[in-house]
């Protein structure tokens, strides 16, 4: 039996970062200061001070400049206002970013809505949710964006397919929607969530399948009408004695059964992680060229 195209979002995100790369040394070699980005760290999250630091890692190796303002999960939400604010009004920083999840104690809404919307690199400021539902340029949140560039570089069209998101959170669901509706992309999209009735026959109706709801497994085979296109946001820890951590990740999709029916998959891990890290590099340097833009003193 014919299995899938495995759609490689290792090589698609070195190809990515190099472009940024490539992109930042231009940007650089005419007398600019290379695009700096600021990462805010409160807490210790074991996890979250993981991201960070590949986020980090891959920054300096695209020759983005940066730091990571760490704080004790102590600190007050006034507090970190404070320090938003500052670098809200700091002309050297293009682009910050608020590691999420922050301690039970502090509003990460009240918290984003105090970014720049122009410094807003993880997209996820109303204002740049606006900009996206009007079409306008603005920031897009890191993994939708990844989402189209995986399905750009492999050669997918997405004009007059039937899409289908599962999921309808601020950070995957919704914004990839309006990615997958604009004009230049012009699907018709169907977002899904806890509360649709008849999941398995809305899903088999996809040309392109999009899962993003964090439950391991959820979609199967059985869902996925043959040949389609399914892209697994999913990272879900699974309880795996025979693993040396005691857990492996797995996706929200049944990877193994899927493949057998679709057309193109992405695999857990290895498919749409490493687009959110490269996008947001990506990101970056576009917050640098707006703010130059509106700041011809920059040097």
């Amino acid at each position: 039996m014919q299995q899938a195209n495995t759609i490689d979002g290792r090589a698609i995100a070195r190809a990515v970062r190099t472009e940024v790369r490539s992109k930042v040394d231009a940007w650089t070699a005419g007398g600019r200061r290379p695009p700096y980005l600021t990462v805010v760290l409160v807490g210790d999250n074991p996890a979250s001070a993981s991201y960070v630091r590949g986020k980090m890692r891959a920054s300096a190796q695209a020759g983005i400049a940066g730091d990571t303002l760490r704080f004790e999960s102590s600190l007050t939400e006034e507090s970190l206002l404070g320090v938003i604010d500052r670098l809200n009004a700091d002309r050297s920083v293009d682009g910050i970013l608020v590691q999420l999840p922050l301690p039970g104690h502090i509003n990460d809404r009240r918290i984003i809505a105090r970014l720049s919307p122009d410094k807003d690199v993880d997209g996820l400021h109303v204002v740049n949710a606006g900009r996206l539902a009007a079409g306008q340029a603005g920031f897009v949140p890191c993994t939708p964006a990844g989402i189209m560039e995986l399905l750009r570089r492999s050669g997918i069209t997405t004009s007059g397919k039937r899409a289908v998101v599962v999921g309808r959170s601020n950070l995957v669901g919704k914004p990839l929607a309006q990615l997958l509706m604009q004009k230049g992309a012009d699907a018709t999209v169907t977002v899904c969530h806890s509360r649709t009735r008849n999941l398995s026959v809305v899903c088999r109706e996809a040309d392109i399948l999009v899962a993003a709801i964090g439950r391991a497994g959820l979609i199967t085979a059985g869902m996925i009408k043959p040949g389609a296109v399914v892209i697994d946001v999913g990272i879900n820890r699974v309880d795996d004695p025979a693993r040396e951590r005691g857990y492996r990740l797995a996706g929200d999709v049944d990877f193994e059964a899927a493949r057998r029916v679709a057309g193109w998959i992405t695999p857990v891990p290895g498919g749409v992680g490493p687009m959110t890290i490269a996008m947001l590099l990506s990101n970056t340097l576009f917050a640098a060229q707006r703010h130059a833009a509106g700041n011809n003193n920059r040097a």
